[in-house]
């Protein structure tokens, strides 16, 4: 990992990552949690990684606040939209079958796209092969997916690394999933992630200033 890592709940994240021979740098990270009986769950650790030129598709924000921005789900729109290259990295925390995983972005994509009737069988044959990657999957603690976005092309490419087994991967060709797919993990107040969401707002908003 080198000297450079951000901790992220115990977890050490790169503080850049190559992408495309590029360095992206870490803008944002956080964990996805659960409140049960004053018990907090945590499932996922998650790293934000974007190419610095985003910040020249974010100039209408500048001057604003963390906590503004926070609350501005257009300037997560337009984190979602802009042409860079962006890559998501999600470590496990508390052990998940890759098939329960699998069926939480399955049911998130589909609700997000059929709000916006975008859900036809296309899309839906492509979430099933999304399913179907995850769905022997065992995610033990540490394991690590991966999404990555190029900003030349509306594609995706996720892949998975679990200890003993092989590295897998897969590619996501359907622009509507795979901007959903961005929208469940960058999506401003209806992300998975608050504190995600929060850490991407701050760090922009000192990179806008």
């Amino acid at each position: 990992m080198g000297k450079n890592a951000v901790m992220v709940d115990e977890i050490p994240f790169p503080s850049e990552f190559m992408m495309n021979t590029k360095p992206l740098p870490l803008m944002g990270h956080g964990i996805t949690d659960i409140e049960i009986h004053f018990l907090q769950i945590k499932f996922t650790a998650i790293g934000v990684y974007l190419d610095p030129e985003i910040v020249s598709h974010l100039q209408q924000w500048k001057g604003k606040t963390g906590a503004e921005l926070t609350e501005n789900d257009e300037f997560f729109e337009a984190i979602v939209n802009a042409p860079v290259d962006k890559f998501l990295r999600v470590v496990v925390i508390k052990e998940i079958k890759g098939s329960q995983y699998g069926v939480q972005l399955e049911s998130a994509i589909r609700d997000r796209l059929a709000e916006v009737d975008k859900y036809e069988e296309e899309e839906e044959e492509e979430l099933e092969k999304i399913v179907e990657f995850f769905q022997s999957k065992y995610f033990k603690k540490d394991s690590v997916i991966t999404y990555s976005f190029p900003a030349t092309s509306a594609t995706a490419k996720i892949s998975s690394t679990i200890e003993g087994k092989e590295d897998s991967e897969i590619e996501v060709t359907n622009a509507n999933i795979v901007e959903m797919i961005k929208k469940w993990y960058l999506g401003g107040s209806r992300g998975v992630s608050p504190t995600t969401i929060s850490s991407l707002a701050n760090n922009l908003s000192a990179e806008l200033s």
